[in-house]
């Protein structure tokens, strides 16, 4: 399989060997694959797998290695034997960028759910903020970087906090993190905020948090939305493209709010509070994304290449 990292790990006489099917990820590892069962000279079919909404990504995007993406997807993705995104909104935009018909991109949502997050989260978990009559815990997940834009979630929590005690805990980190910091102090947070990087067990959080809060500008599946549902835990997203919207079902398991509004956030984060949410609800709904289904609809479509070449 070829990996995220940019290095290419596919060499052409590896695939000499000739798997029945290899399946890569991300736009640049799905390039080398493709190029690598071509310089085989054995025909290795393909199953590229595209995990963001490529056009967005570019657009919020000034690296040009990003920039050159829709080029080297166009290039290389209608040689693969299949395409697969991980949500709907994903395979719509890839089949607009390479101009071909949306029938030809298959979705295959992430594989999220297992019972080893289950077991996780039921471990159990000594932490001071999730202790009897504590103020109510906001999680948000993710790495520090603009593509989260948890700028925004900073200010829809000064905003909500005036209403009611709150708390806000970030797992994640990266190199926004002084100016996080920084904004948190501006807007008097730090009392009430934690920021503890990331850690090994983030379901034990999930199953305690009052409130999952996804502030993206844009994702591919936003796994996190996903796996909070799984730990019964009520999220509250942007509609950003894309994914929030097909796993949250356009706002029957979620509520969802425009991109970049803190005001909209805010008052959504209270409504949470106020109204309440049936856990097994969304605890049926995370089993959508279970490992069983993913690997049910992968070994279909490994068959029908198999079947084909």
């Amino acid at each position: 399989m070829a990996t995220k990292e940019g290095a290419p790990e596919v060499k052409p006489d590896r695939l000499l060997e000739r798997p029945d099917v290899l399946i890569s990820a991300m736009d640049y590892p799905n390039a080398v694959a493709i190029m690598a069962s071509s310089l085989a000279g054995n025909d290795v079919p393909i199953i590229a797998t595209v995990h963001n909404n490529l056009s967005v990504e570019v657009a919020n995007s000034k690296r040009r290695r990003i920039k050159a993406q829709v080029e080297v997807a166009r290039r290389f993705y209608p040689r693969a034997h299949a395409l697969v995104a991980v949500s709907h909104g994903v395979a719509d935009d890839l089949a607009q960028v390479l101009g071909m018909r949306r029938e030809a991109v298959q979705t295959i949502y992430n594989p999220v759910v297992s019972p080893d997050l289950l077991k996780k989260a039921a471990e159990p978990f000594d932490h001071p903020w999730f202790c009897d009559n504590a103020p109510p815990v906001i999680l948000a997940v993710g790495g520090f970087k603009p593509q989260k834009d948890f700028s925004t979630l900073f200010r829809a929590f000064a905003i909500a906090r005036r209403e009611r005690p709150l708390r806000l805990l970030i797992l994640g980190e990266g190199k926004l993190r002084r100016s996080l910091e920084e904004l948190a102090g501006e807007l008097g947070l730090s009392d009430d905020l934690l920021m503890p990087g990331f850690v090994d067990n983030p379901y034990q959080y999930m199953a305690r948090a009052s409130l999952m809060v996804v502030s993206s500008i844009y994702e591919g599946m936003s796994m996190v939305i996903a796996e909070a549902l799984a730990c019964g835990c009520p999220v509250v997203s942007t509609d950003c493209p894309s994914g929030p919207a097909e796993i949250l079902d356009h706002g029957r398991y979620g509520a969802l709010v425009p991109v970049r509004d803190e005001n909209s956030l805010a008052q959504a984060m209270l409504r949470c509070f106020e109204s309440g949410c049936d856990k097994e609800s969304l605890r049926a709904r995370s089993r959508d994304f279970s490992i069983e289904r993913a690997a049910w609809q992968y070994r279909e479509l490994t068959g029908k290449i198999c079947r084909d070449v």
